[in-house]
């Protein structure tokens, strides 16, 4: 389930912060902050999809992420390979390197690194 632009700037606070009150949201905002009753449907929202919960402080509620941001990465990710790249991994690589202008130096950087972090999550 993908979120809407709404929603995921409101998880990308809950993942940051862990867990926070609807002022603890709204104080996130930098700019054009949302008005509260804004900030605590989105919430509700995020609840009923599954990616966040709360519990009762006092009266305030606290929300917090049901799910990684990691995870939801993982699913977007895979969701992009398969619809847009038919499963396959080469085709979205070759896509962002022929997108990105990647010499052959960045490629071969990037096949290092992914090597390393497969060594290490095998250790």
């Amino acid at each position: 389930m993908q979120l809407t632009k709404a929603e995921e700037q409101i998880m990308q606070i809950l993942w940051e912060l862990e867990q926070a009150s609807v002022q603890d949201i709204l104080k996130e905002f930098k700019d054009s902050k949302p008005a509260r009753t804004t900030v605590a449907t989105i919430l509700s929202i995020l609840e009923t999809k599954g990616f966040a919960n709360h519990k009762q402080d006092g009266r305030a509620n606290i929300y917090f992420p049901l799910l990684s941001k990691s995870e939801y990465s993982k699913k977007q990710l895979f969701g992009v390979l398969k619809d847009y790249f038919n499963g396959s991994y080469s085709a979205m690589t070759s896509f962002f390197a022929k997108e990105r202008n990647l010499s052959l130096e960045d490629l071969n950087d990037l096949f290092e690194e992914t090597k390393q972090q497969i060594s290490d999550e095998n250790e």
